[in-house]
């Protein structure tokens, strides 16, 4: 996405394990100084291809423990090294140093940024596409991609947040 430097980036999957599981969306949330653009890769556009074709131009991509989970189930299953691309920042890590702890929608609960999707969970987001593909329940894809949206997009409201935070903000610190 030529134009926008930052993207923050999360994926949905159908399990925990790389070596089992497969990746069923890819979020992406490009920001630019005036706009963002939202691109979700599922089905025929989740390819290697298509990843790296939408992640041209960015310089920085920010995840939450993608570190340790979206990252390498990236390079596991599509090939990609995207932390080897980009300058890669795990919201996770600011987030301990600021002794904020937990998954993502714990943080996000207590900083008091809320979702369309509140309440849903990841283990929601494997069902919905189980749904999805056994049923061909296009509502059901309709609310996974809204909870994936919704995570990418609160990526960005999470960086900012944490922007704000001052040392003296319970030990936020380097």
């Amino acid at each position: 996405m030529l134009g926008y430097t930052d993207a923050y980036l999360d994926i949905e999957t159908t399990g925990l394990y790389s070596w089992y599981n497969s990746i069923t969306v890819v979020g992406i949330y490009f920001c630019g100084q005036n706009d963002g653009r939202l691109v979700q890769l599922y089905n025929e556009n989740l390819t290697p291809g298509h990843l790296l074709e939408v992640m041209q131009g960015t310089e920085n991509l920010f995840t939450y423990n993608g570190e340790r989970f979206d990252l390498p189930f990236i390079r596991d299953c599509l090939g990609p090294d995207l932390s080897r691309m980009h300058k890669h920042q795990d919201l996770m890590f600011d987030c301990w140093r600021c002794n904020l702890r937990g998954g993502l929608k714990a943080v996000l609960h207590n900083l008091g940024i809320d979702r369309e999707t509140e309440g849903l969970t990841g283990m929601d987001a494997v069902r919905l596409w189980r749904r999805y593909r056994r049923l061909n329940d296009l509502e059901a894809l309709s609310l996974l991609l809204r909870y994936n949206r919704d995570d990418v997009v609160n990526l960005k409201q999470l960086r900012e947040s944490l922007s704000l935070r001052t040392p003296s903000d319970n030990a936020c610190r380097e």
